[in-house]
């Protein structure tokens, strides 16, 4: 029962000071302490300090010896586009890249599209699986300006602090080929976009040095990183990543360059794959999957041999691309880990670490672990071991943000 002492904000969640008895990463039993939404100690669970079970005074939760991971880090979102919590919305138009931005800029506005209230919606839902951190690529177009990067900024707002969030501005109706779009990204990143995005540079604007250049002369001139959708497999993806490195090179981006999806990655052949990984590690590219059914899987392993980091995203959650997603990044891990190959518990923890701990670069965090000095962001799951929560999944029993309960037993409480 909550003690009527306990600190709580108006929002009605308690603030942590003590989240004891949990065990990190499935190792030994131990009291977290947390002090300004930072973990300041990890020491070990003393099983003798008083507790009633849930809560006691001054916001000690008790995690009752359940595994804890880092919360979850969505590395490769689009929460503007989701109709999460509206009536179903039946798939149609035609496949393909350029059949489903068609169909797309069709429906979008008939379903408020982007709103405030359905980026909640979908924000709410992630929260609710653990997720706590998101890297979001929002749509900038002529149709839709720069209101798109608004509408996300107030809904995470709105949340206060429960989950927090990095944009790419997202040019998902081309750059080059729609005049004025260029400036639109411009304008983003002087807005305060923290990234600018590209998207198939040789198959969506035929011009694969026009739109790199045009996109890495407002990275150098902002100051922001960017982030690249690149679809196009085979040598034709190699060949725009080859661009991509050198203009990071030349440019001095080193670590602020990512590249999403890159299919080619895991089509080519494991020499021509082994030199191109070792030139993205060089270069300080990452990279960002979403782990798609029936794709050729990265080759994680040598990626992160190559100094390569990966992050996991959901992509598109319910939208007017496809009706599937639930935001539940750790459902997702375990599609990785299948799709890997994954069986050996080191490789199973290395899939959970790509969806939490690994990832803080993806929005801005030099650490994000459970470790002192770490965000307090906390997911706590009924499981024997990492390898285990991997593998099912299993309900999230408490999700903590920046040192705040924010959902608990599958209720998002903000």
């Amino acid at each position: 029962m909550h003690s009527p002492a306990m600190h709580s904000p108006a929002d009605g969640t308690t603030t942590v000071t003590v989240l004891r008895d949990v065990r990190p990463w499935g190792g030994a039993r131990s009291d977290l302490h947390v002090a300004g939404g930072v973990i300041t100690a990890v020491v070990p669970h003393d099983a003798n300090a008083p507790t009633d079970g849930v809560v006691v005074d001054g916001g000690v939760i008790d995690g009752r010896g359940l595994l804890a991971l880092p919360g979850l880090v969505n590395a490769h979102a689009h929460v503007d586009k989701s109709w999460w919590g509206k009536p179903w919305v039946s798939y149609g138009g035609e496949g393909g890249v350029q059949g489903r931005i068609a169909h797309e800029r069709a429906h979008r506005d008939e379903l408020g599209i982007p709103g405030v209230d359905v980026t909640l919606a979908v924000l709410r839902e992630s929260i609710r699986t653990g997720t706590t951190a998101v890297r979001t690529h929002v749509d900038v177009d002529l149709g839709v300006g720069l209101r798109g990067i608004e509408v996300v900024r107030e809904a995470v707002a709105a949340l206060g602090g429960a989950v927090t969030a990095q944009v790419v501005a997202f040019p998902q109706d081309g750059v080059l080929r729609r005049p004025g779009v260029l400036d639109l990204l411009d304008a983003a990143a002087a807005a305060g976009a923290e990234h600018v995005g590209g998207l198939d540079p040789a198959t969506i604007d035929r011009d694969p040095v026009g739109q790199l250049d045009g996109l890495f002369a407002i990275a150098e001139r902002r100051g922001v990183g960017i982030d690249v959708h690149l679809h196009d497999g085979g040598d034709l993806g190699a060949f725009q990543i080859e661009l991509i490195i050198d203009r990071t090179l030349r440019a001095g981006l080193q670590g602020r360059v990512n590249v999403a999806h890159g299919f080619a990655v895991g089509q080519l052949a494991v020499p021509r794959q082994a030199e191109l990984v070792a030139a993205m590690g060089e270069a300080g590219i990452t990279m960002t999957t979403v782990a798609p059914i029936g794709a050729a899987p990265l080759p994680l392993h040598a990626l992160r041999d190559a100094g390569v980091a990966v992050g996991l995203g959901t992509d598109g959650i319910r939208d007017l691309w496809s009706p599937y997603g639930t935001g539940d990044l750790l459902a997702l891990t375990t599609q990785l880990a299948r799709l890997s190959g994954f069986r050996y518990d080191e490789d199973l923890v290395t899939a959970a670490r790509i969806a939490s701990a690994d990832a803080g670069r993806f929005v801005g965090r030099a650490v994000h672990d459970l470790v002192v000095g770490a965000p307090a962001d906390v997911v706590l799951v009924d499981a024997e071991n990492v390898p285990d929560a991997v593998v099912r999944a299993p309900r999230r029993a408490l999700v903590v943000a920046g040192g705040r309960v924010v959902a608990r037993d599958g209720e998002v409480l903000v």
